[in-house]
């Protein structure tokens, strides 16, 4: 990781923090926004953490653009949790073969940025 990098990475790192230390929830109320403030802190500490070992840049590049759209999305919508979507079923492929791995594919490329991690940590 070059210092460019690491620097930015750090600094989006703290803006999350900072963003938890200001957040109040659209509610109001007390208990959500701590429960809110909380989960922003627990969701950045665990992606960093499973992020840390990543050297390729290509990578981290996209972890980082992961990052921004989430903290954009979040804060805009006033939700800290990921936004859903919704993808159709794959009710049309057959249950083996080359439709289905197709379907697959083509529903893996669809899901947007700022959830490609929050699977994985789920």
């Amino acid at each position: 990781m070059t210092p460019t990098t690491r620097q930015e990475v750090l600094g989006l790192y703290r803006k999350i923090f900072q963003i938890a230390k200001n957040w109040q929830s659209a509610s109001g109320q007390i208990e959500e926004t701590m429960r809110e403030k909380e989960y922003i802190r627990n969701e950045a500490r665990t992606l960093f953490r499973k992020n840390k070992n990543v050297t390729d840049p290509k990578l981290i590049k996209q972890c980082i653009e992961e990052c921004e759209a989430r903290i954009e999305i979040g804060l805009h919508y006033n939700i800290p949790y990921p936004r859903p979507i919704h993808l159709p079923p794959m009710g049309l492929a057959h249950k083996q073969g080359r439709m289905l791995r197709h379907q697959e594919k083509l529903r893996k490329i669809s899901k947007p940025i700022y959830l490609k991690s929050h699977d994985e940590v789920s």
